[in-house]
Formats: structure tokens, C-alpha cells, sequence
């Protein structure tokens, strides 16, 4: 069939980006945005030590409609001259991509509202570098022998997307703190969400090891290090649902528990579930994707005979398939017998048969298409997996050999201090720790896949 071998050809065009060296990224992803990084001295040899350093990052409610994600970074800098004389320097910030990348597409996007502040006393900034030498905010600072000096720098970090566009991803650089005398004495990187943060929302990849363990503690994602030289394993990367997407879901489960006899609502509650699980955050079988079947079920059954629904269900049920290896047969029945109510409902666009499409490509033996009347436009449908037990039939989903990657850490290492109120961060499926998808590397092969087909096509009022 034409529309068949499109798919197909389609399919095996992702797969190879997704798995292909660096430079592939930049025809999948949105421009990488320059991280947050530590202040660097202006000289070398300095005695100046970076005693401790806290970097708060406030993830906006509502950012420019430029990002996905924005987030009001703080960045507040301890430093103490070990030395008997005084040093005045001109400390830098990269406003840039501190070690000379690009964005992937060959541009250097740039910090472009950064605030320095010396001791509560503004101080002024000047650009230093250019296009080809990564541009710096320098700004003069005088520290006197065994006095703190406070330096804070406060700018807005913009979010980079995902591939599949449905998440955004955070850095912060802590490795050029290593320029600085001796070790950093503390450092604590927070994250605040404008709700609570859990596995359900937030996921992380990293650039080497994983770095001193996260916690969650209510709206804050924290990592905590002591006396350490920073190196890239230290560097921390966030990946957050859009905030407007886990919005939709807690304001869902209000409407629900205020009117659990509205269809409506549940089925708008599974929808919005399923637009952050199937994010590349949240992984297939964990409590929020049940909640989501849940949700959908309880819609059905309030709403019997509404299409959309149907399909929507259907539409849940397979992408869980897409996203796990081994076939699950009774989910994947269900799926074509939910696509099945839907059509026999009355509901025939482009979403249904691209379901019935994407369903058939992978599992001929489950659902087959034949034109009708020779229209390629129209196509027969036969449920075979709802009417009789296949011969044979494939144990697993098609799937393509991803780049290894290192596991999170389960336990927390010696420089990891958290609080007694903190939950420590469950490790997730989903919770990759390879490079993030900007660095060429995957940071989920399948859920691109997933979101591929989700974000390609029309998409009905509701589902």
C-alpha cells in the first residue's frame, strides 16, 4: 500500500537521525540556548576562592512565546581573598556558550539582559570578545585579603527543546568555577516549579556521570556539592514538561474531583495526561499513565457512544505500545477495538486513519487496510486481531540500537547533603543519563517516534 510504504520509509528517516552523529541534531531540534555558568576570574593565579554559590532557577508561568520554557536565574557567588594583598580584576560571565560551540545550526545566541551586582552595589558591565571569541560580560571587582565579597549575577535562561518539542530542557555550568583558587566550598543548584515537582514532570540526561543526586523537596528540584573542583560531570541538565501542559493536567483533576459525573472532563483529564506522558519524560505502565486509562475509561463509560473518546483511548493505548519493547497483546487489542467503536461511531479523518495506518504498518497480522473501490483515498479497515487469534505474531516492537548510556545514581554520594524534608529523586526508566538529544544522542529513540507521529498530523477539537 502507498500510504504503507510512506510510513515506513518515514519511520527508518527518524530512526537514522535519532541515532546519527552531532551534527544531525540540527536539522531535529530547536537552537540550543547558551546555559547559566559560573563567574570566571580575569587573571590567572588568583588567590580569590568561590567559598559557596547558590544558582536559583524560578521556571516562568508564562514565557515568551519565543521558548517553550524560560526560568529568572540568580546566581549568588561567595568569594574570599586567601591572599595578604588585594586583587582587583575584571571578572567575566559568557554570554554565550562558555567553551565556543554553536547552537547547532551555526548561530551564537546570547544572554541579553544580565545584571551583575558587587557587594548589593550594581555594578557595570561591559562586552568583551566577539562573534568568534565567545563574547563575555566583564564587569571590575575588588577583593580585599580575608574579606567575603558578594557577587550576584541575575539574567533570564531560555529553555531549548526536545525533538519532539513537548518538553524543555535547562542547563547550568559549574566546571568554569575551576578557575578560581582552590576548591568551591559549597554549591546548591535549585530549581523551583510553579508546582510540586515529581517524576511525572521532571526528567534529566547528563554529559558524563550523574552528577551529586537531585531531590525533590515540594515545588524544588536540589543538587548539593561540598568542597569540590568542578568538572563537566558536575554541570547539571534539567528536562521539565511544559509548564502549560502539567497546568492542564492539575486543573483536569480539579474539574474532576468538583463534577466526577463530568464525561467531558475525564476525558479531557486523560488528554492532557497523555500530552505530558508521552512527553519523553514519563515512561509507559507508571501511575500516571494508569490514571490516564482510568481517566479515558471513566469518560467511556459516562460517554458511551462519543467518538473522539474512543479514538483518544485508542490514541493512548498505542503510543504506550510504541514506547515499550516487548508487545503487550491484550493492550494492543484493545487499542484497535477502541478505533473500531470510534469509526463505527461515525468518526472518519485524517487522525483515525493514520492510527489505523501507523497500526497496520507495524502489526499487518492485528489490522489490515485494502482500497476501497480503487481510491487510494479510501481505505477498507479489518480488525483481525479482534475476530480471530493470529498464527504468528511478533513478540516485540521494532526497535533500533540506541547509543548506551551510564544509569542514574539510586543513593546519594558523600557531597550530596540533602535536607531532612527533601525526597530524594526516584530513578525512572525515562530518567536517561547519555547526552541530551542536542548533544546527537537520543534521549528516548521510541518516544521521538511517539511524538513523530503525534505532532504530524491534524488533530480533531478533543481526543
Amino acid at each position: 500500500m502507498k500510504h504503507r510504504k510512506w510510513f515506513a520509509m518515514l519511520v527508518l528517516v527518524l530512526l537514522a537521525s535519532l541515532i546519527s552523529p552531532t551534527h544531525a541534531r540540527a536539522d531535529m531540534a530547536p537552537p540550543e540556548q547558551p546555559p547559566g555558568t559560573n563567574i570566571v576570574p580575569g587573571k590567572e593565579n588568583t588567590q580569590v576562592r568561590m567559598v559557596a554559590e547558590t544558582v536559583t532557577l524560578t521556571v516562568l508561568t508564562n514565557p515568551s512565546p519565543d521558548y517553550l520554557g524560560q526560568a529568572a536565574t540568580e546566581a549568588v557567588f561567595t568569594m574570599r581573598n586567601l591572599g595578604t594583598e588585594t586583587e582587583t580584576m575584571e571578572a567575566r560571565f559568557p554570554l554565550t556558550f562558555w567553551n565556543a560551540p554553536d547552537d547547532g545550526y551555526g548561530g551564537h545566541p546570547e544572554i541579553t539582559d544580565i545584571q551583575v551586582w558587587v557587594d548589593s552595589k550594581k555594578a557595570t558591565t561591559h562586552r568583551i570578545g566577539s562573534d568568534v571569541q565567545s563574547p563575555w560580560a566583564a564587569f571590575t571587582v575588588t577583593f580585599p585579603p580575608g574579606k567575603d565579597v558578594i557577587v550576584t549575577v541575575k539574567y533570564t535562561t531560555n529553555g531549548y527543546a526536545s525533538t519532539s518539542q513537548q518538553y524543555f530542557n535547562l542547563r547550568y555550568i559549574l566546571e568554569t568555577g575551576a578557575g578560581w583558587k582552590d576548591t568551591i566550598g559549597s554549591a546548591d543548584i535549585i530549581v523551583k516549579l510553579p508546582y510540586e515537582a515529581s517524576n511525572d514532570n521532571v526528567g534529566w540526561t547528563h554529559y558524563g556521570d550523574f552528577p551529586s543526586p537531585a531531590y525533590f523537596a515540594g515545588n524544588e528540584i536540589r543538587w548539593h556539592y561540598e568542597n569540590f573542583e568542578p568538572t563537566p560531570e558536575n554541570n547539571v541538565f534539567v528536562s521539565l514538561v511544559i509548564v502549560s501542559r502539567w497546568q492542564n493536567v492539575l486543573h483536569w483533576r480539579k474539574e474532576t474531583q468538583k463534577n466526577p459525573k463530568d464525561g467531558e472532563a475525564w476525558g479531557q483529564l486523560g488528554k492532557a495526561i497523555k500530552e505530558a506522558t508521552f512527553s519523553g519524560i514519563s515512561i509507559p505502565d507508571n501511575a500516571l499513565y494508569h490514571e490516564a486509562v482510568q481517566a479515558y475509561e471513566k469518560a467511556l463509560s459516562l460517554l458511551p457512544n462519543d467518538a473522539l473518546w474512543h479514538y483518544g483511548f485508542a490514541d493512548l493505548l498505542w503510543k504506550r505500545e510504541t514506547l515499550v519493547a516487548n508487545l503487550d497483546y491484550a493492550v494492543l487489542s484493545r487499542a484497535v477495538s477502541e478505533l473500531q467503536k470510534s469509526q463505527q461511531l461515525g468518526l472518519n479523518n485524517p487522525d483515525t486513519h493514520q492510527l489505523a495506518s501507523d497500526i497496520s504498518s507495524f502489526y499487518p497480522w492485528a489490522l489490515s487496510l485494502s482500497q476501497s473501490n480503487n481510491d487510494e483515498d479510501h481505505y477498507k479497515y479489518d480488525y483481525l486481531i479482534l475476530t480471530a487469534t493470529p498464527t504468528t505474531q511478533p513478540t516485540e516492537m521494532p526497535t533500533v540500537e540506541a547509543t548506551s548510556t551510564p544509569q542514574m545514581q539510586t543513593t546519594p554520594t558523600e557531597t550530596a547533603q540533602p535536607t531532612d524534608t527533601a525526597i530524594p529523586v526516584s530513578p525512572t526508566k525515562s530518567s536517561n543519563t547519555g547526552s541530551p538529544v542536542c548533544g546527537g544522542a537520543a534521549l528516548i529513540v521510541i518516544p521521538a517516534l511517539a511524538a513523530f507521529w503525534l505532532a504530524g498530523r491534524p488533530k480533531p477539537r478533543r481526543r
